[in-house]
């Protein structure tokens, strides 16, 4: 087994309203915050300077991620646009890696590696947002004896992502934004100081599996070990998506390493459905 890494990490992901609740939580984080925190917003390809925008409001700096960082202990680390933000041992990865849930960054790739790397030190925060990235990597930090954090569904903007993560985790913690803070630094001092020295746990296979999938690793023999074929098509490469075995919730993955819910993919359909409807009304004489 490879040694626990020598501190705990902060891995949180946000949709609809994230940007709102980073700023919110910026400031609400002491100075010399104990943890890193490595934070994922639905951006896409969009240009971004959310992390300008982090780094006015609280007393610990925030950059845009960028490969090879180290994480450093009150540093908020913010995924650049079009890449997912990865952990390897104690070293950030970008990657142009296949989408999850048609997204990049996402928020699922971060927390799997949180969870494969950092096992027990890994605490995971699902905040407002659309949809359900996010919900089976919590699942996969509490696999691997981390910590599920999750914000209250009655106080996000959009309640979507929190509702999900909780069908699908029993969380440690469930809190408003306004008590996020505080909790975290609580959680991220009380791990600092537990002894690493005894290695990380074993993970679960299946979850090794599927992070080699999404790094392109031996796709379809990963994917065959941990899955089925399923009638429906990847909408992102065409490819037959396999239905993965053992899960709470029914996922979806091809080949590719494209990765699904039944609601998200059932979203994408629906809409390049009306985008095809409405180009299809547009060339009408």
């Amino acid at each position: 087994m490879n040694p626990s890494p020598p501190e705990p990490v902060i891995v949180m992901g946000a949709s609809a309203g994230g940007v709102h609740a980073i700023l919110e939580l910026a400031p609400a984080l002491p100075r010399d915050f104990p943890a890193p925190i490595l934070f994922v917003q639905h951006i896409g390809a969009h240009r971004s300077e959310l992390w300008k925008l982090v780094n006015a409001r609280g007393p610990n700096a925030a950059v845009t991620a960028s490969e090879g960082d180290v994480p450093r202990p009150g540093t908020i680390y913010i995924a650049p646009p079009d890449q997912h933000m990865l952990l390897d041992g104690h070293v950030i990865r970008l990657s142009r890696g296949p989408k999850e849930h048609h997204a990049r960054p996402a928020i699922d790739p971060l927390f799997r590696s949180a969870a494969l790397n950092y096992g027990p030190r890994a605490i995971g925060v699902v905040l407002t947002g659309m949809l359900d990235d996010g919900s089976d990597g919590l699942r996969a930090i509490k696999d691997c004896g981390g910590t599920a954090v999750v914000q209250d569904p009655a106080d996000a903007h959009a309640p979507s992502m929190p509702r999900s993560a909780l069908a699908c985790v029993y969380a440690d913690h469930v809190v408003p934004l306004a008590a996020l803070g505080p909790l975290l630094y609580d959680l991220a001092s009380r791990a600092a100081v537990v002894d690493g020295a005894t290695g990380m746990p074993v993970s679960p296979a299946a979850l090794r599996w599927e992070h080699a999938v999404s790094l392109g690793v031996n796709g379809m023999e990963n994917l065959k070990a941990m899955s089925s074929p399923s009638p429906f098509t990847c909408p992102d490469c065409g490819g037959v998506l396999f239905e993965l075995d053992g899960t709470r919730r029914v996922r979806l993955r091809c080949h590719a390493g494209h990765a699904f819910s039944l609601r998200s993919l059932a979203h994408l359909r629906e809409e390049r459905s009306d985008a095809a409807l409405w180009t299809s009304l547009r060339v009408l004489p």
